[in-house]
């Protein structure tokens, strides 16, 4: 059964078919990059969109159940009021230490100065280091003593200097242009 009709819609057929595959193979090796990025840009719009979607359908129900019950806002609140007291109450007791511990250093530092004021009175020195800090009085002569009887490794060394530190001599170049002519 052999119709030459049929034979010639046939190869119609297949050239329409590769003139479409050609034209679209042609459209994606020009812009397939940018159906690519598009793609991929409308994929997270969408999913940025549905996600907002859903969090103002939640945040819907959730009014609309508060609504529904006072009793659901009377507690809520009521823990609130709660947490609130709660933190207030600690914040107080943090500035009632602090004021106690202002008072205490005012304290001290009346006390010092009418010593230094007594002292100033009978003649004796008037610097605050000599009574209030013992541990200044290891600056004496002794003490610097022994920290001087400890042998230096390198005499006469100093790595800032540039100099004593054996025959290396190298400085840097001079900054600036090079001299060339």
């Amino acid at each position: 059964r052999f119709c030459p009709g049929s034979a010639v819609m046939e190869e119609q057929e297949k050239t329409t078919e590769n003139e479409t595959a050609a034209q679209v193979l042609h459209i994606l090796s020009e812009y397939g990059w940018y159906i690519l990025f598009s793609s991929i840009a409308i994929y997270f719009a969408l999913q940025k969109i549905s996600g907002m979607l859903q969090s103002r359908s939640h945040k819907r129900t959730q009014a609309s159940e508060a609504q529904l019950e006072p009793s659901l806002i009377l507690r809520r609140q009521e823990a609130m009021d709660a947490a609130r007291y709660r933190m207030q109450q600690e914040l107080d007791e943090q500035a009632a230490k602090y004021r106690e511990k202002q008072k205490e250093i005012e304290e001290e530092k009346r006390k010092e100065k009418i010593e230094a004021w007594e002292n100033m009175q009978e003649g004796k020195s008037t610097r605050k280091w000599t009574s209030v800090h013992p541990e200044s009085e290891s600056n004496t002569p002794s003490a610097a003593k022994a920290k001087s009887d400890k042998k230096n490794l390198r005499a006469g060394y100093n790595p800032l200097t540039g100099d004593g530190g054996g025959s290396c001599s190298w400085r840097p170049g001079r900054r600036g242009p090079s001299s060339g002519g």
